[in-house]
């Protein structure tokens, strides 16, 4: 089998011959460099040698006695390292090259890329030109690797990695194992493929994977709806907004709908903070007690 069947793979050679730059490797066929700086010690001839072989920036093939976390036909999680606009994203595997995800394996909008620190599940694959690229995990192969939830795990806290996004939702692989689907309802703004989420199940199907709300919780949403409405209320003393106003209205000036920004006044309301008159919403001051 020729060497360049192995590229992306481990494979055991024999050192052929020392140079100062490094050590030449055998399969008794074909000779592939090992870089001095690709290995931690020195290497006797005729020595079997456990390395990884990739494609350098020349399209040379070179092997690494370092052992990525992932090789082709193999799947893990690889850390974003960097973004180039024009090729895509690239990936760090644990070698000395970074390995690159094409933009055309991407989403169509560049909003939604990943960001260096962002992590996917990723394996390699090789082109026609023997040059790797990084292959994102489909569906069948996160199911694969997943485990089932149980009914217990409704309402839990889970947090994990955007695998697949989409203007319908995002798909999830947590770190509990679960593979999930966020409902575009159930996100404020669509997540990054590979960004960490962290969400509480609202539904656990048939199959064991479960459907992922990203939205505050109640409380913590009506907290956060009700400091919204004080801030404007804060900087101004009064709002031509009240329990009557147009839905549309609210929409377009807090971002909640007109039964959240009911509720949030009420609890308002209810603890003295505001009052409403004609049509307007005012702050209630300590000092006109």
């Amino acid at each position: 089998m020729a060497i360049q069947e192995f590229i992306g793979k481990v494979v055991s050679l024999n050192v052929a011959r020392q140079t100062e730059f490094g050590y030449f490797l055998t399969d008794g066929t074909e000779d592939v460099l090992l870089h001095k700086n690709e290995v931690e010690r020195e290497l006797e001839e005729d020595e079997s040698v456990e390395v990884f072989l990739y494609t350098d920036s020349k399209g040379r093939i070179a092997a690494t006695t370092t052992i990525p976390t992932v090789t082709v036909g193999t799947y893990n999680w690889a850390t974003v390292s960097d973004t180039k606009p024009g090729l895509g994203v690239f990936l760090d595997i644990g070698i000395q090259k970074d390995m690159l995800l094409g933009q055309e394996d991407l989403p169509v909008h560049k909003s939604v890329w990943p960001v260096e620190g962002d992590r996917l599940f990723i394996t390699l694959r090789v082109n026609k030109n023997h040059r790797i690229y990084v292959k994102t995990a489909t569906d069948p192969i996160i199911e694969e690797n997943s485990i089932k939830a149980s009914r217990d795990s409704f309402n839990k806290t889970v947090h994990g990695f955007i695998y697949r996004t989409a203007k319908v939702g995002s798909w999830i692989f947590t770190a509990e194992g679960y593979k999930g689907f966020i409902h575009e309802s159930q996100r404020e703004v669509e997540p990054r493929l590979g960004e960490k989420v962290e969400g509480r199940v609202i539904d656990v199907k048939e199959d064991g994977s479960i459907n992922v709300s990203l939205l505050p919780r109640k409380q913590e949403a009506l907290d956060q709806d009700a400091e919204k409405i004080l801030s404007v209320l804060e900087g101004r003393g009064a709002m031509p907004y009240w329990d009557k106003s147009m839905p549309e209205d609210i929409q377009d000036k807090f971002n909640m709908s007109k039964a959240a920004f009911k509720r949030a006044l009420g609890r308002l309301m209810k603890e003295g903070k505001i009052y409403q008159e004609e049509g307007w919403t005012y702050l209630k001051r300590e000092d006109a007690e």
